[in-house]
Parts: C-alpha cells; structure tokens; sequence
C-alpha cells in the first residue's frame, strides 16, 4: 500500500465523517465548512487515482470539488456583496 493509497483512505474517512456530521446535525449541510470537508475528501481521492487510474471515478471527485467549490462561492457572495456595498455607501466596516 502506497502513499496515494492511504490518502484515498483518508478522503475516505473524510467523506464518511462529514456525512455522519450532518446525519446527527452536528454540521448544517449547508455551511461553508460541510463544503470544504467535501472538497478535501475529493481531492484526497483523485489524488489516490494517481496510481491506479479510473476515469469514472476521476470525473465523480472533479465534479464533487467544482461543485464545492461553487456552493463555497453562491455562499460567500452575499457577504461581499454586502461589504461592497457598506464601503460604497461610507458606512464604518
């Protein structure tokens, strides 16, 4: 077992905690955080693939990390839409 192994293994657990985090809502399925984990469970998975490569199984984890990566930015941009508009309109940070 290879290095690129053990990090599958690892994106695996990943995947496994953050899922049991929102079964028992100890993580809200909509948080920055819940993305994150999702994003770093999937790169630690194609990561793996490195070694043994399955185009399927690649093409699941990118869309896995783009799509965390574009819910990470859908919840973001009211924060800066709203600074943005805060230091347009003079009001104190």
């Amino acid at each position: 077992m290879g290095y690129g192994d053990l990090i599958g293994i690892l994106g695996f657990f990943l995947y496994l905690g953050n899922y049991i985090l929102i079964t028992f809502q100890w993580l809200d399925s909509r948080s920055i955080r819940f993305f994150g984990i999702n994003i770093l469970a999937a790169a630690c998975v194609l990561f793996s693939l490195s070694e043994d490569f399955n185009l399927a199984a690649a093409m699941i984890q990118i869309f896995w990390i783009a799509l965390g990566i574009l819910a990470i930015i859908l919840r973001l941009l009211p924060k800066w839409r709203y600074r943005a508009v805060r230091s347009v309109s003079g009001e104190a940070p």
